[in-house]
């Protein structure tokens, strides 16, 4: 099992935004953690920390992923650092907003939107499908440095749901068919010759255990 490399996929904590599930890009306010995603943070990095094996940190230069990953090093005495591509899609027009506000606002771009990833939400070029190819290049990165070994991954709903999209080998509409609950964990395995296999996807059971204060 030496030759097998892993990337534990963590979603950023809540933000003030996630309650209400209001769109939260690259091009938007960069909230930071929420009182809540404080302490989702903390659950998860004592849940990383049972877990044992991580070599490394990396993050979404965000804020809201920042302050999850630096919970997490501090707990696993690591450093953090920051990959400018595993920052969440822009959502252009479509920032601060619900899906609702989105369909009736923009209702044709959203319909584009979902029907290809090669169509931007409005008032940004940024695609589902740039999203993936910079979120890929980071993943073949972290191959190559981290051959072997256990890398965390703190980032946004579309690039991670856009790695386990390309390790199942899925089309590109399976992206909404995933859900990413804040702080979930998710685990993506490669042999050595690059064959990837989804362990596990959106555990949210560290949730429900009180964190360490």
């Amino acid at each position: 099992m030496s030759g097998v490399t892993t990337l534990v996929l963590l979603r950023h904590g809540a933000t003030l935004l996630t309650p209400g599930r209001r769109i939260s890009g690259s091009g938007g306010s960069n909230p930071g953690l929420s009182p809540a995603g404080r302490l989702q943070a903390r659950a998860a990095a004592e849940a990383l920390a049972r877990r044992g094996g991580i070599e490394a940190v990396v993050t979404s230069p965000m804020r809201r992923c920042r302050e999850t990953a630096q919970a997490v090093a501090a707990r696993l005495g690591l450093g953090v650092q920051v990959e400018q591509d595993l920052r969440e899609a822009d959502f252009g027009a479509w920032e601060g907003l619900t899906f609702a506000e989105v369909r009736e606002r923009h209702p044709q771009d959203l319909d584009a939107w979902l029907a290809s990833p090669d169509s931007p939400p409005t008032g940004t070029d940024e695609t589902v499908r740039r999203v993936a190819r910079r979120a890929a290049a980071v993943r073949d990165g972290l191959l190559a440095r981290h051959a072997g070994g256990t890398v965390l991954v703190v980032s946004h709903v579309v690039p991670l749901r856009s790695l386990l999209r390309l390790a199942l080998q899925a089309p590109p509409h399976s992206l909404f068919r995933m859900e990413l609950a804040a702080a979930s964990l998710s685990t993506v395995t490669y042999d050595g010759s690059g064959t990837a296999t989804v362990q596990a996807l959106n555990d949210t059971h560290h949730l429900d255990r009180p964190a360490r204060r």
